[in-house]
Protein backbone atom coordinates (compact mmCIF):
# COMPACT_ATOMS: atom_id res chain seq x y z
CA UNK A 1 0.00 0.00 0.00
CA UNK A 2 1.20 3.40 -1.02
CA UNK A 3 1.82 6.00 1.74
CA UNK A 4 0.15 8.89 1.76
CA UNK A 5 1.40 12.87 2.38
CA UNK A 6 -1.03 15.24 3.51
CA UNK A 7 -1.16 19.05 3.99
CA UNK A 8 -3.47 21.95 4.30
CA UNK A 9 -4.62 21.88 0.56
CA UNK A 10 -4.92 18.12 -0.20
CA UNK A 11 -4.05 15.00 0.41
CA UNK A 12 -1.49 13.52 -2.02
CA UNK A 13 -0.58 9.96 -2.65
CA UNK A 14 3.48 9.26 -3.30
CA UNK A 15 3.90 6.05 -5.35
CA UNK A 16 6.96 4.30 -4.16
CA UNK A 17 9.07 1.42 -5.34
CA UNK A 18 9.99 -1.51 -2.69
CA UNK A 19 13.25 -1.42 -3.97
CA UNK A 20 15.78 1.00 -1.85
CA UNK A 21 18.66 -0.39 -3.80
CA UNK A 22 20.67 1.79 -6.24
CA UNK A 23 19.52 0.18 -9.67
CA UNK A 24 20.62 1.51 -13.26
CA UNK A 25 17.42 1.37 -14.63
CA UNK A 26 15.98 4.82 -13.16
CA UNK A 27 18.46 6.50 -15.12
CA UNK A 28 16.39 6.15 -18.25
CA UNK A 29 12.87 5.51 -17.17
CA UNK A 30 10.11 7.85 -17.62
CA UNK A 31 9.30 8.80 -14.27
CA UNK A 32 12.13 8.55 -11.42
CA UNK A 33 11.41 5.54 -8.83
CA UNK A 34 11.78 6.40 -4.97
CA UNK A 35 12.60 4.26 -2.27
CA UNK A 36 10.11 2.47 0.10
CA UNK A 37 9.45 4.99 2.75
CA UNK A 38 6.52 4.99 5.95
CA UNK A 39 3.88 7.44 5.90
CA UNK A 40 4.45 10.55 7.75
CA UNK A 41 1.03 10.91 9.64
CA UNK A 42 0.29 14.51 11.12
CA UNK A 43 1.96 13.82 15.50
CA UNK A 44 1.96 10.41 16.07
CA UNK A 45 4.94 9.74 15.06
CA UNK A 46 6.54 12.06 17.24
CA UNK A 47 4.36 11.36 20.25
CA UNK A 48 7.24 9.11 22.20
CA UNK A 49 9.50 6.58 21.78
CA UNK A 50 11.66 6.49 18.26
CA UNK A 51 9.58 8.77 16.78
CA UNK A 52 9.85 11.66 19.25
CA UNK A 53 11.78 14.42 17.73
CA UNK A 54 15.46 15.49 18.96
CA UNK A 55 15.21 18.59 21.29
CA UNK A 56 15.99 21.66 19.12
CA UNK A 57 18.89 23.72 19.43
CA UNK A 58 18.13 26.95 20.60
CA UNK A 59 16.95 29.00 17.24
CA UNK A 60 16.50 26.20 15.20
CA UNK A 61 13.66 23.81 15.12
CA UNK A 62 13.71 19.91 15.97
CA UNK A 63 15.21 17.76 12.96
CA UNK A 64 12.52 15.35 11.96
CA UNK A 65 13.09 11.73 12.76
CA UNK A 66 14.73 9.23 9.39
CA UNK A 67 12.21 6.06 9.49
CA UNK A 68 14.22 4.22 6.85
CA UNK A 69 17.49 3.40 7.72
CA UNK A 70 20.29 5.48 5.09
CA UNK A 71 22.12 4.10 3.13
CA UNK A 72 26.38 4.93 4.20
CA UNK A 73 28.35 7.22 2.84
CA UNK A 74 30.46 6.53 0.04
CA UNK A 75 34.35 8.00 0.08
CA UNK A 76 34.72 8.33 -3.67
CA UNK A 77 32.28 9.04 -6.79
CA UNK A 78 33.48 6.12 -8.18
CA UNK A 79 31.40 4.06 -5.78
CA UNK A 80 28.08 6.07 -6.23
CA UNK A 81 25.54 4.50 -9.32
CA UNK A 82 25.86 7.10 -11.25
CA UNK A 83 25.79 7.65 -15.28
CA UNK A 84 29.32 7.41 -16.78
CA UNK A 85 28.98 11.05 -18.70
CA UNK A 86 28.91 12.36 -15.29
CA UNK A 87 31.59 10.40 -13.44
CA UNK A 88 34.11 11.31 -16.53
CA UNK A 89 32.52 15.31 -16.05
CA UNK A 90 33.19 14.83 -12.57
CA UNK A 91 37.46 13.85 -13.45
CA UNK A 92 37.64 16.46 -16.01
CA UNK A 93 36.61 19.14 -13.63
CA UNK A 94 39.15 17.78 -11.23
CA UNK A 95 36.99 16.42 -8.53
CA UNK A 96 37.38 12.98 -7.31
CA UNK A 97 36.81 13.32 -3.30
CA UNK A 98 33.07 13.91 -2.29
CA UNK A 99 33.18 16.58 0.54
CA UNK A 100 31.14 15.29 3.54
CA UNK A 101 27.80 16.59 2.73
CA UNK A 102 28.17 14.85 -0.58
CA UNK A 103 29.72 11.24 0.24
CA UNK A 104 26.40 11.08 3.19
CA UNK A 105 23.35 12.20 0.97
CA UNK A 106 24.39 10.92 -2.92
CA UNK A 107 23.90 7.34 -2.04
CA UNK A 108 20.07 8.29 -0.40
CA UNK A 109 19.28 11.29 -3.01
CA UNK A 110 20.32 9.09 -6.24
CA UNK A 111 17.93 6.28 -4.78
CA UNK A 112 14.98 8.89 -4.83
CA UNK A 113 15.16 9.68 -1.43
CA UNK A 114 13.72 13.24 0.16
CA UNK A 115 16.67 14.84 1.87
CA UNK A 116 17.37 17.31 4.16
CA UNK A 117 21.27 19.00 3.88
CA UNK A 118 22.65 21.28 6.45
CA UNK A 119 26.08 22.49 5.79
CA UNK A 120 28.06 25.39 5.88
CA UNK A 121 28.81 28.28 2.76
CA UNK A 122 31.19 26.23 0.47
CA UNK A 123 30.75 22.49 2.08
CA UNK A 124 29.73 21.09 -1.21
CA UNK A 125 25.86 21.26 -1.19
CA UNK A 126 25.23 22.56 -4.84
CA UNK A 127 27.20 19.72 -6.07
CA UNK A 128 25.12 17.08 -3.08
CA UNK A 129 21.71 17.72 -4.84
CA UNK A 130 22.85 18.92 -8.52
CA UNK A 131 24.35 15.20 -9.14
CA UNK A 132 21.30 13.08 -8.13
CA UNK A 133 19.17 16.02 -10.01
CA UNK A 134 21.06 15.11 -13.02
CA UNK A 135 21.40 11.75 -12.66
CA UNK A 136 18.18 11.06 -12.09
CA UNK A 137 16.60 13.47 -14.95
CA UNK A 138 19.44 11.91 -17.46
CA UNK A 139 17.70 10.17 -21.02
CA UNK A 140 14.83 12.31 -20.74
CA UNK A 141 13.50 14.99 -22.72
CA UNK A 142 11.11 17.86 -21.36
CA UNK A 143 8.03 18.86 -23.83
CA UNK A 144 8.03 23.01 -24.40
CA UNK A 145 7.30 24.47 -21.08
CA UNK A 146 7.67 21.61 -19.01
CA UNK A 147 10.66 21.41 -16.98
CA UNK A 148 11.37 17.89 -15.11
CA UNK A 149 13.26 19.47 -12.49
CA UNK A 150 13.29 22.49 -10.67
CA UNK A 151 15.70 24.03 -8.30
CA UNK A 152 14.45 27.19 -6.04
CA UNK A 153 16.75 29.35 -4.95
CA UNK A 154 16.32 32.82 -3.32
CA UNK A 155 18.87 35.28 -5.18
CA UNK A 156 19.63 35.80 -8.72
CA UNK A 157 23.39 35.78 -7.86
CA UNK A 158 22.52 32.16 -6.14
CA UNK A 159 20.88 31.20 -9.23
CA UNK A 160 24.14 32.26 -11.32
CA UNK A 161 26.23 30.21 -9.01
CA UNK A 162 24.10 27.41 -8.98
CA UNK A 163 24.28 27.16 -13.25
CA UNK A 164 27.30 27.82 -13.33
CA UNK A 165 27.98 25.01 -10.99
CA UNK A 166 26.43 22.40 -13.04
CA UNK A 167 26.18 23.35 -16.45
CA UNK A 168 29.91 21.37 -17.12
CA UNK A 169 27.74 18.17 -15.40
CA UNK A 170 24.47 18.82 -16.95
CA UNK A 171 25.88 19.24 -20.43
CA UNK A 172 27.89 15.87 -20.04
CA UNK A 173 24.23 14.48 -19.74
CA UNK A 174 22.83 16.45 -22.88
CA UNK A 175 20.33 17.80 -20.30
CA UNK A 176 19.13 21.58 -20.83
CA UNK A 177 19.41 24.34 -18.15
CA UNK A 178 17.14 27.43 -17.90
CA UNK A 179 17.44 30.08 -15.47
CA UNK A 180 14.71 32.30 -14.91
CA UNK A 181 15.31 35.46 -12.67
CA UNK A 182 14.43 38.88 -11.98
CA UNK A 183 16.29 41.55 -13.52
CA UNK A 184 16.69 40.11 -17.10
CA UNK A 185 14.68 39.85 -19.99
CA UNK A 186 11.47 37.86 -19.63
CA UNK A 187 10.94 37.06 -22.75
CA UNK A 188 14.37 35.13 -23.69
CA UNK A 189 13.49 33.27 -20.37
CA UNK A 190 10.06 32.23 -21.42
CA UNK A 191 11.73 31.29 -24.89
CA UNK A 192 14.64 29.11 -23.41
CA UNK A 193 11.47 27.35 -21.60
CA UNK A 194 9.38 26.92 -25.08
CA UNK A 195 12.78 25.49 -26.94
CA UNK A 196 12.50 22.95 -23.85
CA UNK A 197 14.82 22.55 -20.89
CA UNK A 198 14.53 20.00 -18.61
CA UNK A 199 16.34 21.53 -15.67
CA UNK A 200 15.14 24.93 -14.38
CA UNK A 201 17.02 27.22 -11.78
CA UNK A 202 14.88 29.72 -10.49
CA UNK A 203 13.76 32.73 -7.82
CA UNK A 204 10.51 31.99 -6.89
CA UNK A 205 9.19 35.42 -8.04
CA UNK A 206 9.70 35.37 -11.97
CA UNK A 207 9.18 31.36 -12.11
CA UNK A 208 5.27 32.48 -10.68
CA UNK A 209 5.54 35.60 -13.46
CA UNK A 210 6.13 33.26 -16.03
CA UNK A 211 3.65 30.57 -14.53
CA UNK A 212 0.52 33.50 -14.71
CA UNK A 213 1.85 33.68 -18.26
CA UNK A 214 1.46 30.47 -19.73
CA UNK A 215 5.06 30.08 -20.63
CA UNK A 216 6.02 27.08 -17.78
CA UNK A 217 4.09 24.47 -16.25
CA UNK A 218 5.43 22.57 -13.42
CA UNK A 219 3.13 19.35 -13.76
CA UNK A 220 6.04 17.21 -14.98
CA UNK A 221 8.21 18.12 -12.23
CA UNK A 222 9.66 15.27 -10.72
CA UNK A 223 12.96 16.19 -8.95
CA UNK A 224 12.34 19.65 -6.49
CA UNK A 225 15.15 21.51 -4.57
CA UNK A 226 14.81 24.50 -2.35
CA UNK A 227 18.15 25.76 -1.82
CA UNK A 228 19.06 28.26 1.32
CA UNK A 229 15.04 27.80 2.46
CA UNK A 230 15.39 29.80 5.25
CA UNK A 231 16.29 32.95 3.43
CA UNK A 232 13.76 32.45 0.84
CA UNK A 233 11.51 32.88 4.27
CA UNK A 234 13.70 35.67 5.61
CA UNK A 235 12.59 37.90 2.29
CA UNK A 236 9.10 36.73 2.73
CA UNK A 237 8.99 33.82 -0.41
CA UNK A 238 7.32 31.21 1.50
CA UNK A 239 4.05 31.83 0.36
CA UNK A 240 4.94 32.06 -3.46
CA UNK A 241 7.20 28.88 -2.47
CA UNK A 242 4.53 26.64 -1.33
CA UNK A 243 2.72 27.75 -4.21
CA UNK A 244 5.05 26.34 -6.74
CA UNK A 245 5.79 23.30 -4.46
CA UNK A 246 2.06 22.60 -5.18
CA UNK A 247 1.71 22.41 -8.24
CA UNK A 248 5.10 20.11 -8.60
CA UNK A 249 3.93 16.36 -9.51
CA UNK A 250 2.85 15.00 -5.48
CA UNK A 251 4.72 11.90 -5.95
CA UNK A 252 8.15 13.53 -6.97
CA UNK A 253 11.32 13.78 -4.84
CA UNK A 254 12.03 16.69 -2.51
CA UNK A 255 15.67 17.97 -1.45
CA UNK A 256 15.91 21.19 0.93
CA UNK A 257 19.62 22.39 1.30
CA UNK A 258 20.74 25.13 3.13
CA UNK A 259 23.73 26.72 5.64
CA UNK A 260 21.34 27.66 8.44
CA UNK A 261 17.72 25.84 9.31
CA UNK A 262 15.10 27.76 11.46
CA UNK A 263 11.65 27.15 12.69
CA UNK A 264 10.60 29.21 9.26
CA UNK A 265 11.77 26.03 7.23
CA UNK A 266 9.96 23.90 9.53
CA UNK A 267 6.75 23.72 7.51
CA UNK A 268 8.15 23.26 4.52
CA UNK A 269 9.88 20.11 6.26
CA UNK A 270 6.91 19.15 7.77
CA UNK A 271 4.69 19.77 4.71
CA UNK A 272 6.60 18.60 1.51
CA UNK A 273 9.41 16.34 2.78
CA UNK A 274 8.87 12.17 3.64
CA UNK A 275 10.82 10.13 5.86
CA UNK A 276 13.65 12.45 4.60
CA UNK A 277 17.32 11.38 5.33
CA UNK A 278 18.97 13.93 7.62
CA UNK A 279 22.71 15.47 7.14
CA UNK A 280 24.22 17.60 9.31
CA UNK A 281 27.52 19.13 7.97
CA UNK A 282 28.11 21.56 10.82
CA UNK A 283 26.03 23.13 13.20
CA UNK A 284 24.02 25.84 12.04
CA UNK A 285 26.03 28.38 14.58
CA UNK A 286 28.60 26.51 14.42
CA UNK A 287 32.44 28.41 13.23
CA UNK A 288 34.51 27.51 10.22
CA UNK A 289 37.66 26.18 11.55
CA UNK A 290 39.51 28.00 9.20
CA UNK A 291 38.19 31.45 9.39
CA UNK A 292 39.49 34.22 11.97
CA UNK A 293 36.78 36.29 14.28
CA UNK A 294 38.08 40.21 14.49
CA UNK A 295 35.61 42.71 16.09
CA UNK A 296 37.18 45.51 15.61
CA UNK A 297 36.59 48.88 18.41
CA UNK A 298 36.27 51.97 16.23
CA UNK A 299 35.40 55.52 17.04
CA UNK A 300 32.60 57.01 14.91
CA UNK A 301 35.12 59.62 13.92
CA UNK A 302 37.67 57.84 12.87
CA UNK A 303 35.09 54.68 11.06
CA UNK A 304 35.64 55.98 7.10
CA UNK A 305 39.62 56.52 7.01
CA UNK A 306 39.68 53.18 8.60
CA UNK A 307 37.59 51.41 6.85
CA UNK A 308 39.52 52.93 3.39
CA UNK A 309 42.62 52.20 4.55
CA UNK A 310 41.49 48.46 4.97
CA UNK A 311 40.39 49.00 1.05
CA UNK A 312 43.47 49.78 -0.24
CA UNK A 313 45.07 46.49 0.82
CA UNK A 314 46.72 44.10 -1.46
CA UNK A 315 44.12 41.78 -2.52
CA UNK A 316 40.34 41.94 -2.83
CA UNK A 317 37.70 42.35 0.05
CA UNK A 318 34.22 42.08 0.42
CA UNK A 319 32.55 45.23 2.09
CA UNK A 320 28.61 44.89 3.33
CA UNK A 321 26.88 47.84 4.59
CA UNK A 322 23.34 48.09 5.25
CA UNK A 323 21.48 50.47 2.63
CA UNK A 324 21.87 50.81 -1.11
CA UNK A 325 22.76 54.67 -0.67
CA UNK A 326 25.56 53.91 1.93
CA UNK A 327 26.68 51.33 -0.38
CA UNK A 328 26.87 53.98 -3.06
CA UNK A 329 28.23 56.46 -0.93
CA UNK A 330 30.89 54.25 -0.04
CA UNK A 331 31.94 52.81 -3.49
CA UNK A 332 32.39 56.87 -4.79
CA UNK A 333 34.40 57.54 -1.58
CA UNK A 334 36.68 55.07 -2.13
CA UNK A 335 37.22 55.85 -5.93
CA UNK A 336 37.90 58.97 -5.18
CA UNK A 337 40.46 57.84 -2.66
CA UNK A 338 42.40 55.90 -5.65
CA UNK A 339 40.61 52.24 -4.64
CA UNK A 340 39.38 50.10 -7.22
CA UNK A 341 35.73 49.40 -6.20
CA UNK A 342 32.06 48.47 -7.21
CA UNK A 343 28.86 48.99 -5.96
CA UNK A 344 26.63 45.54 -5.63
CA UNK A 345 22.98 45.85 -4.15
CA UNK A 346 19.47 45.07 -5.00
CA UNK A 347 18.89 48.69 -7.21
CA UNK A 348 21.64 47.89 -10.14
CA UNK A 349 20.29 46.33 -13.25
CA UNK A 350 20.90 42.32 -13.49
CA UNK A 351 23.41 43.34 -16.55
CA UNK A 352 25.48 45.69 -13.75
CA UNK A 353 25.50 43.43 -10.94
CA UNK A 354 26.93 40.39 -13.29
CA UNK A 355 29.18 42.65 -14.81
CA UNK A 356 30.65 43.74 -11.67
CA UNK A 357 30.92 40.10 -10.12
CA UNK A 358 32.38 39.16 -13.54
CA UNK A 359 35.23 42.37 -12.74
CA UNK A 360 35.75 41.10 -9.12
CA UNK A 361 36.81 37.79 -9.74
CA UNK A 362 39.00 38.58 -12.36
CA UNK A 363 40.74 40.99 -10.10
CA UNK A 364 40.00 44.34 -11.84
CA UNK A 365 38.02 45.26 -9.33
CA UNK A 366 39.65 44.74 -5.96
CA UNK A 367 36.65 46.03 -3.57
CA UNK A 368 33.03 44.57 -3.72
CA UNK A 369 30.64 47.55 -1.51
CA UNK A 370 27.52 45.58 -1.20
CA UNK A 371 24.57 44.98 0.64
CA UNK A 372 23.15 41.60 2.06
CA UNK A 373 22.47 40.72 -1.83
CA UNK A 374 25.85 39.09 -1.62
CA UNK A 375 25.56 37.87 1.18
CA UNK A 376 24.77 34.35 0.00
CA UNK A 377 24.98 32.85 -3.97
CA UNK A 378 28.59 34.51 -4.45
CA UNK A 379 31.63 32.40 -4.96
CA UNK A 380 35.15 33.93 -5.20
CA UNK A 381 38.09 31.96 -5.55
CA UNK A 382 40.92 32.86 -2.75
CA UNK A 383 39.00 35.03 -1.27
CA UNK A 384 40.29 36.15 2.20
CA UNK A 385 38.87 39.27 3.64
CA UNK A 386 35.00 39.94 4.70
CA UNK A 387 34.41 43.31 5.83
CA UNK A 388 31.53 44.06 7.90
CA UNK A 389 31.57 48.00 7.73
CA UNK A 390 28.04 47.78 9.20
CA UNK A 391 27.56 45.30 11.40
CA UNK A 392 24.47 42.63 10.50
CA UNK A 393 21.40 42.65 12.92
CA UNK A 394 21.13 39.26 12.48
CA UNK A 395 23.67 36.27 13.59
CA UNK A 396 22.65 34.30 10.25
CA UNK A 397 23.68 37.21 8.40
CA UNK A 398 26.95 36.97 9.78
CA UNK A 399 27.63 33.44 8.84
CA UNK A 400 26.53 34.04 5.61
CA UNK A 401 28.55 37.60 5.01
CA UNK A 402 31.08 35.30 6.34
CA UNK A 403 30.98 32.42 4.25
CA UNK A 404 32.00 34.11 1.27
CA UNK A 405 35.78 33.58 2.27
CA UNK A 406 37.29 30.68 4.13
CA UNK A 407 35.41 28.29 1.51
CA UNK A 408 36.45 24.29 0.75
CA UNK A 409 38.86 24.49 3.68
CA UNK A 410 40.65 27.75 2.47
CA UNK A 411 41.24 30.42 5.18
CA UNK A 412 40.37 33.51 5.38
CA UNK A 413 39.38 36.64 8.21
CA UNK A 414 36.47 38.47 8.89
CA UNK A 415 36.39 41.48 10.56
CA UNK A 416 33.88 43.61 11.96
CA UNK A 417 34.09 47.27 12.72
CA UNK A 418 32.42 48.30 15.80
CA UNK A 419 31.47 52.08 17.04
CA UNK A 420 30.98 52.06 21.14
CA UNK A 421 27.11 52.29 21.17
CA UNK A 422 27.16 48.95 18.41
CA UNK A 423 29.30 46.70 21.52
CA UNK A 424 26.37 45.29 23.04
CA UNK A 425 24.22 44.24 20.30
CA UNK A 426 27.40 42.57 18.83
CA UNK A 427 27.91 40.88 21.83
CA UNK A 428 25.02 39.15 21.67
CA UNK A 429 25.26 38.50 17.87
CA UNK A 430 28.41 36.74 18.48
CA UNK A 431 26.68 34.61 21.51
CA UNK A 432 23.97 33.41 19.45
CA UNK A 433 26.17 32.54 16.37
CA UNK A 434 28.27 30.44 18.63
CA UNK A 435 31.54 32.23 17.76
CA UNK A 436 33.85 33.90 20.63
CA UNK A 437 36.35 36.36 18.04
CA UNK A 438 39.60 38.40 18.93
CA UNK A 439 38.38 41.94 19.66
CA UNK A 440 41.11 45.04 19.48
CA UNK A 441 40.64 49.00 19.75
CA UNK A 442 42.26 50.39 16.72
CA UNK A 443 42.51 52.95 15.09
CA UNK A 444 43.40 54.30 10.96
CA UNK A 445 47.14 53.87 10.46
CA UNK A 446 47.90 52.10 13.55
CA UNK A 447 50.37 48.99 13.19
CA UNK A 448 47.13 46.08 14.45
CA UNK A 449 44.93 47.72 11.57
CA UNK A 450 47.53 46.72 9.37
CA UNK A 451 48.36 43.51 11.00
CA UNK A 452 44.80 42.11 11.07
CA UNK A 453 43.39 43.28 7.54
CA UNK A 454 46.71 44.27 5.63
CA UNK A 455 45.07 47.97 5.67
CA UNK A 456 47.13 50.88 4.31
CA UNK A 457 47.47 54.37 2.92
CA UNK A 458 45.05 54.69 -0.49
CA UNK A 459 47.09 56.89 -3.06
CA UNK A 460 44.65 59.13 -3.45
CA UNK A 461 44.56 59.05 -6.76
CA UNK A 462 41.12 58.70 -8.37
CA UNK A 463 40.40 55.44 -10.51
CA UNK A 464 37.50 55.10 -12.86
CA UNK A 465 36.52 51.82 -13.12
CA UNK A 466 35.56 51.01 -16.81
CA UNK A 467 33.77 47.99 -18.55
CA UNK A 468 35.75 45.87 -20.22
CA UNK A 469 37.09 46.83 -24.12
CA UNK A 470 35.67 43.06 -25.59
CA UNK A 471 32.06 43.92 -23.84
CA UNK A 472 32.02 47.07 -25.13
CA UNK A 473 33.00 46.28 -28.78
CA UNK A 474 30.09 43.09 -28.54
CA UNK A 475 27.39 45.18 -27.27
CA UNK A 476 28.61 47.92 -30.56
CA UNK A 477 28.14 45.25 -32.53
CA UNK A 478 25.11 44.07 -31.23
CA UNK A 479 23.59 47.25 -31.37
CA UNK A 480 24.70 48.01 -34.92
CA UNK A 481 22.90 44.97 -36.17
CA UNK A 482 19.46 45.72 -34.58
CA UNK A 483 16.51 45.42 -36.91
CA UNK A 484 17.97 44.02 -39.89
CA UNK A 485 18.35 40.13 -39.06
CA UNK A 486 16.89 37.55 -41.18
CA UNK A 487 14.88 35.15 -39.82
CA UNK A 488 17.61 32.65 -39.92
CA UNK A 489 19.62 34.70 -38.03
CA UNK A 490 16.86 35.39 -35.08
CA UNK A 491 16.72 31.69 -35.07
CA UNK A 492 20.74 31.06 -34.27
CA UNK A 493 20.10 34.12 -31.16
CA UNK A 494 17.52 32.66 -29.68
CA UNK A 495 19.82 29.31 -29.60
CA UNK A 496 22.43 31.34 -28.62
CA UNK A 497 20.41 32.84 -25.25
CA UNK A 498 19.50 29.56 -24.43
CA UNK A 499 22.84 28.68 -24.33
CA UNK A 500 23.70 31.50 -22.69
CA UNK A 501 21.21 30.88 -19.54
CA UNK A 502 23.38 27.37 -18.94
CA UNK A 503 26.37 29.96 -18.17
CA UNK A 504 24.49 33.06 -16.25
CA UNK A 505 21.55 33.82 -14.07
Amino acid sequence: MNPTRTNNRSSRARSRTADSGRGGSRFNSTVPTRSAAPARSGGSGRSGGQGRRPAAVQGEFALPVTVTPALPAVEAFADLDMPAQLLAALTAQGVSVPFPIQGATLPNTLAGRDALGRGRTGSGKTLAFGLALLARTAGQRAEPRQPLALVLVPTRELAQQVTDALAPYARSVRLRMATVVGGMSIGRQANALRGGAEVVVATPGRLKDLIDRGDCQLNQVAITVLDEADQMADMGFMPQVTELLDQVRPEGQRMLFSATLDRNVDRLVRRYLTDPVVHSVDPSAGAVTTMEHHVLHVHGADKNRTTTEIAARDGRVIMFLDTKRAVDKLTDHLLASGVRAAALHGGKAQSQRTRTLTQFKAGHVTVLVATNVAARGIHVDNLDLVVNVDPPTDHKDYLHRGGRTARAGESGSVVTLVTPNQRRDMTRLMTAAGIVPQTTQVRSGEEALGRITGAQAPSGIPVTITAPVVARRERSRSASSRGRRSPASAARRVTAHQSSFDAAA
